[in-house]
């Protein structure tokens, strides 16, 4: 049996660890060829949103989490191309979408990516959200249920229930010089990302969820605990969960080829 000193020397390690692949994240992502020329901007409910559109076949709408742009989701975007038509979204406040003062909303984040389908002439989609993208893809598959093919939920939950000064940290090493790509993201526009997804909750609203949805989640995170991967996957009628070892965003990152196949070989099989 495992001594409370040796039980807690354990914890202090993954927090510790979570805090590394936050700073993970901002330099890999940072990496990241960023491509823009063609890159469009289109006006969506009075706001400015910038996509990206690549590749063939069924579209496939792609949403970041707090403070990531398209530009840095080419490890992810780039290979889900080759099967799909990727359409990756910088949400208001990121990337080189217009960044109002706020507040902002899940919610609106989740209507501006209905108005980006609209302007492709898209009435239908598979979404990936990861993160707070998760959270809008949510809001997106409640609030327009028949625009939402298949769902794809990586390193999220329906209300932010994970360690939050472990997020402050991770936004605090995300402002720094250097440390992520060209769009850098204002102090102010990264709060108003905070604050609308922490005031987001749609715990009660998962068994709504129809469409077919798959949960990708970290073992260890506590930005995102493991234990809101495992409701909505008890929750969401048509779910099925693959959990990955590592800490929150370990599915974009470290393990970034597993994910893209297990996203490819959800959206193409039959149901």
């Amino acid at each position: 049996m495992e001594s409370p000193i040796c039980a807690k020397r354990r914890r202090c390690r993954t927090r510790r660890n979570d805090l590394r692949g936050t700073r993970s994240v901002a330099v890999a992502v940072s990496r990241v060829r960023e491509k823009d020329a063609g890159v469009p901007a289109i006006a969506v409910n009075g706001v400015e949103l910038h996509y990206e559109a690549h590749g063939s076949g069924a579209p496939l709408v792609v949403l970041g989490g707090l403070g990531l742009d398209v530009s840095e989701m080419g490890m992810l975007t780039g290979p889900l191309a080759q099967r799909f038509q990727v359409i990756a979204i910088d949400n208001r406040g990121s990337g080189r979408s217009a960044k109002p003062p706020g507040p902002d909303t899940v919610e609106q984040m989740a209507a501006d990516a209905a108005g980006v389908m609209d302007h492709l002439g898209l009435p239908r989609a598979h979404l990936a959200g990861i993160s707070l993208g998760g959270r809008i893809a949510m809001a997106l598959a409640l609030d327009w249920a028949k625009r939402v093919d298949r769902l794809v939920l990586v390193a999220t939950g329906p209300r932010a229930a994970g360690a939050r000064w472990l997020v402050r940290a991770g936004m605090m090493i995300a402002d720094l010089p250097g440390v992520r790509g060209r769009h850098r993201q204002p102090p102010y526009a990264m709060k108003a990302q905070f604050d609308a997804t922490t005031r987001f909750d749609c715990t009660s609203r998962l068994p709504q969820i129809k469409a077919p949805t798959l949960i990708v989640h970290g073992t260890s995170g506590h930005i995102a605990p493991l234990a809101g991967a495992e409701q909505m996957h008890e929750l969401i009628p048509r779910s099925r969960l693959v959990l990955i070892h590592g800490g929150h965003l370990a599915p974009l990152l470290t393990q970034h080829r597993r994910l893209v196949s297990e996203i490819s070989t959800f959206l193409t099989t039959a149901s």
